[in-house]
C-alpha cells in the first residue's frame, strides 16, 4: 500500500492523514470482531441483559421510595440565602415568635394559609362575620397598635387624600397560621396531620359559604402536587410508549414479506425500555429517591437509544445479502458501532459534566446522574440483546422465513397459483426488478422517497433561495428569543397545572403583588441605637419601604411624650421599663436581643421587616431587591441581612440553571476540539460544532418566545439538545466530508440516501411519543414537552432543510475527487488502447 502526496501537502499533513485512517479502521476491525462474538454467542448475549433486567426490576419495585424534600431538589445547593437564614436561627429562635404576625420569616416551618375571595365588586372587610367564623381570632387589631397589614389585603382601594394609607374595601384577605415543630419528628408528623385536616376544614367550609371563595395552601401542598405530577402522567407515558412501539414497528416494515423488520423495530423500543428499567433499579438500589424532573428521562433515553437501534437496521441494509448472516451483523457493527460510540460518549461527558460539584441544583445532578447510567445501559443493551435479535431475524431472512408469521416463503411458481391476497402476504419482490437488484432494500418507502423525490427537490436550484430566506427567519427568530431569556425560580412551573397551590399562586399573583415579600432585617451587631447618626443611616436604609419596626415606635412613643433619650442608659432603660411594658407594643419584645454585663444592659441584636411596593412581576423585583440590599450590608456602617424564605430559591437561580448547560456545552466542545485532528476529516467536526450551536440557539430562542422560562427542566431538555442534534448530524456530516462523488450535491444525496430513512425513522417517533404530553395536566410536562418538540424538529430542520443546501455552498471541495476519478479514467482508457494495438485481433473478435 502506498500514499500518494498531492502537490504542496506538507509531511505533518500526510501522518496526521495516515494516523486517522489507522485509528479509525481499528475501530472499525474492533467493532466487526465484536459484531462476529455476539452473533456467534447470541443466546448469551440475549440472556444476560434479560436476567439484569428481573434482578434490578424487582428492586426497583421494593426500594421505591418518593423525595419529600423540595427545597433541596429546586433551591440552589450553594446559597447565601441558606446562610443567612442559618444566622436569622441563631439570633431568634422559633419559640420567640409564638404570637407574632409575621411568624418566624426565617424558615417557612409548617403552616396553612388561605385567601377569602369575595364576589366581583363586593368588599372582604364587609363581611368580618363570616371570616371571624373561620377564624375567631384573626387579627387582634383593636389594641390599636400601628402594624401594615397591606400585604395581607388584596384589591385595595384607599381612602382618597389619606396621608396613612386608611384602607377603604379590599377584594380579598390573606391569613397564614404557622405552626411550632421546633425540628421534632413527632411534632412535625403532627403537623402535617393538622395540615391535612386544614384543608379538608377549608373545603368545607368552602361548601358552606358560597359568597365566598376559598384558596387554601399548607406546606405540604408544594410537594404533594409537585410529585402530583407523576400519578398523572403514569398513563399517558404508556400510551406514549405504545405510539412509539407502532411507529417504529410500521417505519420498519416493507412489502417485501422477506426483507422486512417490523418485529426488529418492535424489539428496539423494548430494549431501551428494559435498559431503562434496569437503570431505574441501580438508583434505587443506590438508595435514590424519585421525584418528578425524572419524568423525562424515558424520553431521553428513548431518543438516544432507538438512533443507534434503527442505524443498525440501516447498516443491516446496506450489507451484500449474498454474505452469511453472521458477516453482515459484522458488517453492519463495523458500520455503525463507531458513529454510535461517539455520539454515546458525547451524552456522557454533557450529562457527567452536568452531574459534576459545579452543577448548584440537586434535582438537575439527580437527574444527569441517571442519565450517565441510563446512556452506559442503552449502549450495552444495544450491542447485546438487540444484537442478538439481529443475529436472530438474519438467521430467518437467510433461510427465506417470513419477517411476520415465521413460516417458508413459498417458491415462484406456487404464488403465481394463489389468490392475490395471499400473493401481498407472502411476496418477497420476485416480481419486481429490485429481486434483481445489488440493493433490493432500497425499495423500503422511506429509502425510496428519499432518493425519488425529495433529494432532487431539495438540492434544486429553485429551492435554495427559499431555503436561505427560511434560515435567516429561523436566526432572526432565535436571536431576539436569547435576547428575552428569563430564569424560572418561580415554583410553580413544576407543579400540576390544576393543582391548588397554582390556584393559590395565580390568585396571589392577581391581588397581593402591589408588595413584595416581608423582608426581615436582621442586625446582628450592638449599635448605638439613640445615636442620631445611626437613626439616619436606619431611616436611609428603609427608604422606600413600608416597615414593622420597633424603632419607629419607639421614636414615636419618646416624641410623643417628649421624653428624651439621648444616651445609652436612658434609651435603654425607657424602652425596657416603659416601652414595652405597653400593652400595644409588647410583641416587639420578640425583636430584640438583650444582653447584661454586670448592672449594664446592651442592645446586640434586633430585628424589623420591610415590606416593598411592587408591580405584578413581583418575583423579579424581589430578586433585584435582594441584589440592591446585600451589597449595602458590605458598605454601610450597619452590618445587617435580609431574608425571607423565598430568597432560597431566587439566590443566584439564573446562574444556578445555566451553569449546567454551560459546562456541559463546554465539555462537547472541547472534546470535538481535542478530537479535530483524529478524526478522518476536520471538517466534519467543524460543521458538527456550527450545526450544534445553530440548533441549540434556536431552541433556546424559540422555547423563550413560546413562554418556557430557564428552570431545572428547560436546562436538562438544553443539555440533551447538545446530544441530541450530534447524534442526528453527526453520521451525516460525517458522510458527505467523506464522500469521493463529483459534486457536493451528489454528496448530500448520497448521505441523505444512507442515513436519511434512520434519522427519518427516529425523529418521527421521537416527536410522535411526546404526543401524549400534551393531555397530562402540569406545567413540568408542558415544558418538557415544549422543549423536546423544539428540539426534534430543529435538528430534522437542519438535518432534511438547512444542511443539504448550504453544504452544496461551502467547503468541503470535491475537486480533487473528481481529479483523481479523471486520472484514473484516463490512464484505463490508455491501458485498454494498449492492449488493443498489442492485440488486434480482439477487435475483429468482438
Amino acid at each position: 500500500m502506498c500514499f500518494l502526496r498531492r502537490p504542496g501537502a506538507s509531511a505533518g499533513w500526510i501522518w496526521w492523514r495516515m494516523l486517522r485512517q489507522v485509528i479509525h479502521r481499528g475501530l472499525q476491525s474492533f467493532f466487526y470482531k465484536l459484531g462476529l462474538f455476539v452473533s456467534r454467542h447470541p443466546v448469551f448475549f440475549l440472556t444476560v441483559p434479560a436476567v439484569l433486567t428481573i434482578i434490578f426490576g424487582f428492586s426497583l419495585l421494593n426500594r421505591f421510595q418518593p423525595d419529600t424534600d423540595l427545597e433541596s431538589l429546586v433551591a440552589p445547593s450553594h446559597s447565601l440565602a441558606k446562610i443567612e437564614r442559618s444566622l436569622a436561627s441563631s439570633l431568634f429562635s422559633l419559640d420567640q415568635s409564638k404570637s407574632q404576625l409575621y411568624s418566624d420569616l426565617h424558615t417557612p416551618g409548617r403552616y396553612g394559609r388561605v385567601i377569602l375571595l369575595s364576589k366581583p365588586g363586593g368588599n372582604i372587610l364587609h363581611q368580618a362575620d363570616v371570616i371571624l367564623q373561620i377564624h375567631r381570632a384573626v387579627l387582634e387589631m383593636k389594641d390599636g397598635r400601628s402594624s401594615f397589614i397591606g400585604h395581607q389585603l388584596g384589591g385595595v382601594m384607599e381612602v382618597p387624600n389619606s396621608k396613612d394609607q386608611r384602607v377603604k374595601s379590599a377584594r380579598a384577605i390573606q391569613i397564614t397560621y404557622y405552626l411550632q415543630t421546633y425540628g421534632s419528628v413527632t411534632q412535625d408528623l403532627i403537623g402535617e396531620k393538622w395540615e391535612s385536616e386544614f384543608c379538608k376544614l377549608m373545603h368545607k367550609m368552602q361548601l358552606d359559604h358560597q359568597d365566598l371563595q376559598l384558596y387554601s395552601l399548607a406546606s405540604f401542598s408544594l410537594w404533594k402536587d409537585f410529585h402530583q405530577t407523576s400519578l398523572l402522567a403514569r398513563g399517558k407515558i404508556l400510551v406514549s410508549l405504545m405510539l412509539i412501539l407502532l411507529t417504529a414497528t410500521l417505519s420498519s416494515s416493507m412489502k417485501d414479506c422477506l426483507r422486512s423488520k417490523p418485529f426488529l423495530g418492535l424489539l428496539g423500543v423494548l430494549t431501551i425500555c428494559i435498559s431503562s428499567v434496569t437503570a431505574a433499579g441501580i438508583f434505587f438500589i443506590t438508595d435514590g429517591k424519585y421525584n418528578s424532573t425524572l419524568l423525562g428521562i424515558p424520553f431521553f433515553a428513548m431518543g438516544h437509544g432507538t438512533k443507534g437501534v434503527f442505524e443498525l437496521l440501516s447498516g443491516w441494509r446496506r450489507t451484500r445479502e449474498n454474505l452469511p448472516f453472521k458477516d453482515r451483523v459484522a458488517d453492519a457493527y463495523s458500520d455503525v458501532m463507531v458513529s454510535y460510540t461517539m455520539t454515546s460518549s458525547l451524552y456522557f461527558i454533557a450529562f457527567g459534566m452536568g452531574a459534576s460539584p459545579f452543577t448548584n441544583i440537586e434535582a438537575v445532578k439527580v437527574f444527569c446522574q441517571n442519565m450517565c447510567v441510563s446512556i452506559l445501559l442503552n449502549y450495552f443493551y444495544i450491542f447485546s440483546f438487540f444484537g442478538s435479535c439481529l443475529v436472530f431475524a438474519g438467521q430467518l431472512e437467510q433461510n427465506r422465513y417470513h419477517s411476520i408469521f415465521c413460516c417458508k416463503i413459498p417458491s415462484a411458481e406456487y404464488l403465481d397459483r394463489k389468490p392475490v391476497w395471499f400473493q401481498t402476504m407472502m411476496n418477497d419482490g420476485h416480481q419486481h426488478t429490485s429481486h434483481h437488484e445489488t440493493n433490493p432494500y432500497q425499495h423500503h418507502f422511506i429509502q425510496h422517497f428519499l432518493r425519488e423525490h425529495y433529494n432532487e427537490w431539495i438540492t434544486n436550484i429553485y429551492v435554495k433561495p427559499f431555503v436561505v430566506i427560511l434560515y435567516l427567519i429561523y436566526a432572526s427568530f432565535s436571536f431576539m428569543g436569547c435576547l428575552q431569556i428569563s430564569d424560572g425560580a418561580n415554583i410553580i412551573n413544576l407543579l400540576a397545572s390544576e393543582s391548588p397551590s397554582v390556584s393559590y399562586a395565580l390568585i396571589q399573583q392577581k391581588y397581593f403583588s402591589n408588595y413584595s415579600p416581608v423582608i426581615g432585617f436582621y442586625i446582628y451587631e450592638p449599635l448605638e441605637y439613640w445615636n442620631g447618626t445611626v437613626q439616619e443611616d436606619l431611616k436611609t436604609l428603609s427608604q422606600g419601604f413600608n416597615t414593622v419596626s420597633w424603632i419607629e415606635q419607639y421614636y414615636q412613643y419618646l416624641r410623643v411624650g417628649n421624653i428624651s433619650a439621648t444616651n445609652k442608659s436612658d434609651f435603654i432603660s425607657i424602652l425596657q421599663s416603659s416601652f414595652l411594658k405597653k400593652p400595644e407594643f409588647q410583641h416587639f419584645k420578640n425583636d430584640i436581643i438583650f444582653s447584661k454585663a454586670g448592672d449594664e444592659n446592651n442592645i446586640i441584636a434586633s430585628r424589623l421587616y420591610l415590606v416593598a411596593r411592587t408591580s405584578e412581576n413581583t418575583q423579579r423585583e424581589a430578586v433585584e431587591l435582594l441584589e440592591k440590599l446585600r451589597p449595602l450590608s458590605l458598605i454601610q456602617s450597619i452590618k445587617f441581612i435580609v431574608f425571607n424564605p423565598t430568597f432560597v430559591f431566587m439566590d443566584h437561580y439564573g446562574l444556578s440553571v445555566t451553569m449546567p448547560v454551560l459546562i456541559s456545552g463546554f465539555g462537547i466542545l472541547l472534546v470535538l476540539i481535542l478530537t479535530f485532528f483524529l478524526v478522518i476529516h476536520p471538517l466534519g467536526n467543524f460543521w458538527l460544532i456550527l450545526s450544534v450551536t445553530s440548533i441549540e440557539l434556536g431552541v433556546l430562542g424559540l422555547m423563550t418566545l413560546w413562554n418556557v422560562d430557564m428552570d431545572c427542566i428547560s436546562i436538562l431538555c438544553l443539555i440533551y439538545t447538545l446530544n441530541f442534534a450530534i447524534d442526528h448530524c453527526a453520521p451525516l456530516l460525517y458522510t458527505f466530508v467523506l464522500a469521493t462523488e463529483h459534486t457536493r450535491t451528489q454528496c448530500i444525496k448520497n448521505s441523505l440516501q444512507e442515513h436519511g430513512t434512520a434519522i427519518l425513522q427516529n425523529v418521527s417517533s421521537f416527536l410522535i411519543g411526546l404526543v401524549p404530553l400534551l393531555f397530562v395536566p402540569s406545567n413540568l410536562t408542558f415544558t418538557l414537552f415544549k422543549c423536546l418538540l423544539l428540539a426534534g424538529s430543529c435538528t430534522l430542520l437542519h438535518c432534511f432543510v438547512i444542511l443539504p443546501v448550504f453544504l452544496t455552498f461551502f467547503p468541503p471541495s470535491k475537486k480533487h475527487h473528481k481529479k483523481k476519478k479523471r486520472a484514473k479514467r484516463k490512464e484505463r482508457e490508455e491501458i485498454e488502447c494498449i492492449e488493443i494495438q498489442e492485440n488486434p485481433d480482439h477487435v475483429t473478435a468482438v
